[in-house]
């Protein structure tokens, strides 16, 4: 028998706050964050505004969300071709998704366009981080790649790209291109949001 949501989360709730009701805890998560998903990849400080939902908890819940990243980065197994910007998505949402700061990652693909590796370039501020061309080149030359994936968060909730995004996404192509590094895409995540550049026509 398939367990209502409510359900699901009271139970995990339990192992981060044994002996305590969390029935009214559960439904409170869900009323605010709609899923289970939502509940899990929401941002600590909102989290923090649910009555009975203290920094204890947070610790536990940091933890669940880590096994949902890792857990999303092994469905891509290694050498699988990446073809989807919404896979990527997925798994860029539940790796930076919930972050109060932004960080950069990058994708490395294999001439074919299977997967490499998937590796943080660096970690900026609230709204920026700091993003050289050479240090995401340098993530390619490691990993004998030939292509790669751009993915940095919005954690103001907003993923439409800023005009230092498109200057970013702009140079560090040309630097690739020049050295003959493909660059697939520039995905931006904000939650559960994204932006693809390829989709949207701009790689």
């Amino acid at each position: 028998m398939l367990l209502p949501d409510y359900e699901v989360l009271e139970l995990l709730l339990g192992y981060g706050l044994p002996r305590r009701d969390t029935k009214k805890l559960a439904k409170d998560l869900l009323a605010e964050f709609k899923t289970v998903e939502g509940v899990l990849g929401a941002r600590d400080a909102a989290l923090l505004n649910i009555t009975g939902f203290g920094p204890g908890l947070l610790t536990f819940w940091k933890v669940l969300r880590e096994i949902w990243a890792r857990k999303l980065a092994s469905d891509i197994a290694p050498r699988e071709q990446i073809n989807s910007p919404s896979k990527v998505a997925a798994l860029a949402a539940a790796r930076l998704g919930p972050l109060a700061s932004e960080e950069f990652w990058v994708i490395l693909v294999d001439n074919k366009n299977r997967f490499l590796a998937f590796e943080q370039v660096s970690r900026g501020t609230v709204d920026q981080t700091p993003v050289y061309p050479r240090e995401v080149l340098a993530r390619a030359f490691t990993h004998q790649a030939s292509g790669m994936m751009l993915v940095h968060n919005h954690p103001g909730g907003d993923p439409t790209p800023s005009s230092q995004d498109m200057d970013l996404t702009r140079r560090i192509s040309q630097v690739a291109t020049d050295v003959g590094i493909r660059v697939l895409d520039h995905l931006v995540v904000a939650e559960s949001r994204y932006f693809s550049f390829q989709e949207q026509g701009l790689l």
